[in-house]
C-alpha cells in the first residue's frame, strides 16, 4: 500500500540526500536532489531551555518557523516566552516531551546549562531530529563526542551556536591567513578577559516556587539549591560548567581552528590558581600542540583567561583587546577579535592587498541550520567539527584538573600514561540518567 508523503518525510528525505551528496561525491548538484522538496516549508522546532541564549536564537532565525514544543525546568524564566508561543505545547521534562511529540517534532534548539545539554540533544538525534545545541556541545570530552557520533549516525543537520563564525570578520581572517599573508603560522594565541569562579554555598532556601529544581541538576550529581548557582553562576563550578575556558574557548577558538584546519592536539598540558574540586579558577594558561596538517606546520596553541595575556601583550609590543586571537606566522602577525583583525607590524603591511573574499557572506547562524535542515546544504559549524574544537577545550579543563601533562590518544579517547585525568574526561552522572 503506498501512502502520500508528508511534511517531515520531505524535510528528512532533504536532509539525507544532502548528507549522501556530500559523503559520496555524487555529481548531481544539491539543487536537482532536492528539486522535489520544498525549502519553504515551515520546520517543527521544539526548543528545550527558553530562559536565556533561546530567546536570541528564535529571534534570530528560528521563530519563523512552526514553534510547537517549548520546555523549561523553570516557569518563571520561560514564562515570557511561553507566553510569546500560545500554541507550542509545554513541557518541563524533556524526555515526556520526546514521549507525547516526537513524531511531531523535525529539529530541537538545545539551550540549557552546558551539563545537560549531551543527553537531550543525543537523544533528539537518536530520534532523527535535526539538532542545533548551544556551545560547548558537553562539558567533558566524552559528552561531545557522542554528541558528534550520534549526528554522524543519524544523519542528520547541526549546528553549534557560535554565532560569531558567521560574521564576516572572521571570514576575512581565515582567507588571509589561508592564502598566506604571514607566511606558516607555528604559533596561535587565543584570549579571554572572562572571569568565572563560583562561591561556595553556606545557605540552602528552598528552591522558588516555579523552578523544579532536580531537573535542573538534570544528570550531575545532586546538591541542594542555592541562588549562588542558578540561573547563571552555574559556570564558574565544574558540575555544570567551564569557568572561561567553556564560555569563550568555544567562541574564539573557533577561529583558530578554522583558519588552521584543527582537528584533534597532540598533548595538553595547564597551569593556574591552585585547583578546586567543586568551583572553577579565574587565570589558567592551558597549552596544545597540534601535528602538522597539509602544507601546515606542527603549531603551539595556547589559551588564556581572566588576567592572563600572551607575552607580547604583557611587553606592550602588540594592544590588549581584552579577548582576541593572535596567529604568530613566519612574516608577520595577524591579532583579531570579534568585529575587527589587524596585520602586524602595521608598517610592514601598509600596501597589504587583501585576497578576493572567497568564503560566501553567511545567510545568517539560525538560518544555516533551518536551510541545511529543509535542503541537507552544509552548515559551517556542524557537530564533525565543533565537536572536535569542544573535545579541545573540554580536554584542557582535564589537564588543569588532573594536574598533568596529557599526552592525547583522540581514537580511544585516553590520556596515555595519564590515569589521573580518567575521571575528568567523561561525566560522572547520577542514576537514572544515561544516552
Amino acid at each position: 500500500m503506498t501512502r502520500k508523503a508528508t511534511r517531515r518525510d520531505l524535510l528528512k528525505g532533504a536532509a539525507l540526500s544532502g548528507v549522501s551528496y556530500f559523503l559520496t561525491g555524487s555529481t548531481k548538484s544539491l539543487a536537482e536532489e532536492n528539486a522535489s522538496k520544498s525549502p519553504n516549508e515551515k520546520m517543527n522546532v521544539a526548543v528545550i531551555g527558553i530562559g536565556g541564549r533561546s530567546r536570541g536564537i528564535l529571534n534570530e532565525g528560528v521563530k519563523a518557523e512552526n514553534i510547537v514544543a517549548l520546555c523549561d525546568v523553570d516557569e518563571n524564566r520561560g514564562k515570557a516566552t511561553f507566553n510569546e508561543y500560545p500554541k507550542a505545547k509545554k513541557f518541563r521534562d524533556f524526555r515526556n516531551m520526546f514521549d507525547a511529540m516526537h513524531k511531531e517534532i523535525d529539529g530541537v534548539v538545545v539551550c540549557t546549562p552546558d551539563h545537560s545539554h549531551c543527553i537531550p540533544a543525543v537523544t533528539a538525534m537518536r530520534l532523527g531530529k535535526h539538532c542545533y545545541c548551544e556551545k560547548p556541545l558537553g562539558n567533558t570530552v566524552w559528552e561531545s563526542r557522542m554528541m558528534t557520533e550520534a549526528a554522524k549516525e543519524n544523519k542528520v543537520a547541526t549546528q553549534m551556536g557560535t554565532q560569531i563564525h558567521s560574521l564576516d570578520n572572521y571570514r576575512r581572517v581565515v582567507e588571509k591567513i589561508q592564502a598566506g599573508a604571514i607566511g606558516p603560522v607555528r604559533e596561535v594565541h587565543v584570549y579571554s578577559g572572562a572571569k568565572y569562579r563560583g562561591t561556595l554555598p553556606t545557605e540552602f532556601p528552598p528552591a522558588p516556587e516555579g523552578l523544579d529544581w532536580d531537573r535542573w541538576i538534570g544528570p550531575a550529581q545532586y546538591r541542594p539549591y542555592s541562588n549562588k548557582i542558578c540561573p547563571f553562576a552555574w559556570r564558574g563550578f565544574w558540575d555544570y560548567g567551564s569557568g572561561g575556558l567553556g564560555d569563550f574557548g568555544c567562541h574564539y577558538g573557533d577561529l583558530a581552528f578554522w583558519a588552521l584546519n584543527l582537528k584533534y592536539p597532540l598533548t595538553c598540558e595547564a597551569e593556574g590558581p591552585e585547583v578546586d574540586p567543586v568551583v572553577t579558577s579565574i587565570g589558567l594558561t592551558v597549552r596544545y600542540t597540534f601535528p602538522a596538517r597539509g602544507d601546515m606546520p606542527a603549531l603551539k596553541y595556547t589559551w588564556y583567561d581572566g588576567d592572563e595575556r600572551p607575552e607580547l601583550i604583557k611587553q606592550g609590543k602588540v594592544d590588549n583587546w581584552g579577548s582576541g586571537v593572535l596567529f604568530i606566522g613566519d612574516k608577520g602577525m595577524l591579532h583579531s577579535n570579534y568585529s575587527k583583525h589587524v596585520l602586524l607590524p602595521e608598517e610592514k603591511f601598509a600596501d597589504y592587498q587583501a585576497p578576493e573574499p572567497t568564503i560566501p557572506k553567511s545567510i545568517g547562524h539560525q538560518k544555516e541550520w533551518i536551510v541545511a535542515c529543509k535542503t541537507g546544504s552544509p552548515t559551517t559549524c556542524n557537530f564533525d567539527y565543533s565537536g572536535a574544537l569542544t573535545e579541545t577545550v573540554m580536554l584542557g579543563k582535564a589537564a588543569y584538573r588532573s594536574g598533568k601533562k596529557i599526552d592525547w590518544d583522540p581514537v580511544n579517547l585516553k590520556a596515555k600514561g595519564c590515569p589521573e585525568a580518567d575521571q575528568y574526561l567523561r561525566p560522572n552522572w547520577r542514576p537514572g540518567w544515561s544516552i
